[in-house]
């Protein structure tokens, strides 16, 4: 059972939804990037996403775009993002913690397939969330990352239609990712009530848990989210608190990881404070 289904079972057990954060590797810089990543379980993460910056990220909203621009230009790689999660993997107070890693293909496809996954397992990492990978084409990486023990997390979205979600579904392991609007990252978001309605319809597909992104940026929404998925995840209102903790020269100022975590976890204490039937 991979971390990330057994982190689902807890939070089930414990009739709660999960909160999942989402961070760009390196942004603003891989020690204060790591610091947040570090920070992250005792802030109330139940999940962790690593975003992997990438030159021409076609889903992301400006937030995350600029964030993983600032991560590139302070010399962020793969290699690099592997380093921050084996040195979790060694030092963080929550060494169970999923880690997921999130980004284009283009990166798995230039390494190769089968060494991507295996070096990202080495480092501790337990799954993908390939924002460009449709389910016609993930048959290269599933068979790869399964024998390697890691899940791979495909997207649904307001469009993807009962006809649609086995396809999707067939590929999916670790849980479910519900895009909540349509466009990119963090510019609108949905009511609950369509949040209610999608995710109740695959649950009709799938026993794997619902998570549901895009748009969420209050504890309130957070926990509007939780009423009806197994998680929220929330990555650019995030990447927007790193932005705010620097200084006029780019540079990180000394209460940006503080800033980052105190947001992280009024979310968590949203997502917290709603208990399941």
């Amino acid at each position: 059972m991979s971390r990330i289904t057994q982190r689902f079972a807890r939070l089930a057990a414990a009739k709660r939804a999960g909160l999942v954060a989402y961070i760009s590797a390196g942004d603003p810089d891989p020690a204060t990037s790591y610091e947040i990543l570090k920070g992250l379980p005792d802030a109330g993460a139940d999940l962790i996403e690593l975003g992997m910056p990438f030159t021409d990220p076609m889903a992301d909203g400006p937030s995350v775009q600029l964030a993983g621009q600032r991560a590139l230009k302070a010399g962020i790689t793969v290699d690099a993002t592997f380093d921050m999660v084996r040195r979790y993997r060694r030092e963080a107070s929550d060494k169970d913690m999923p880690i997921l890693l999130m980004g284009y293909y283009n990166l798995v496809y230039q390494r190769g397939v089968e060494r991507f996954c295996s070096q990202a397992a080495k480092a501790g990492v337990d799954g993908f969330i390939l924002v460009d990978l449709p389910p016609e084409e993930a048959d290269e990486l599933k068979p790869h990352a399964a024998a390697h023990g890691l899940d791979t997390v495909l997207l649904t979205a307001p469009t993807t239609d009962d006809k649609r979600l086995p396809a999707v579904l067939k590929y999916s392991s670790g849980f479910v990712y519900f895009v909540s609007v349509l466009g990119i990252t963090g510019t609108k978001s949905a009511t609950e009530e369509s949040v209610a309605a999608h995710v109740s319809r695959i649950r009709r597909h799938t026993a794997l848990p619902v998570g549901v992104g895009f748009g969420i940026k209050t504890p309130e929404q957070a926990a509007a989210v939780a009423r009806h998925a197994d998680a929220a995840v929330v990555g650019s209102a995030i990447v927007d608190r790193v932005k705010a903790g620097l200084g006029a020269d780019g540079k990180a100022r000394s209460d940006l990881v503080p800033g980052v975590l105190d947001y992280v976890r009024s979310l968590a204490e949203g997502v917290h404070s709603v208990r399941k039937a």
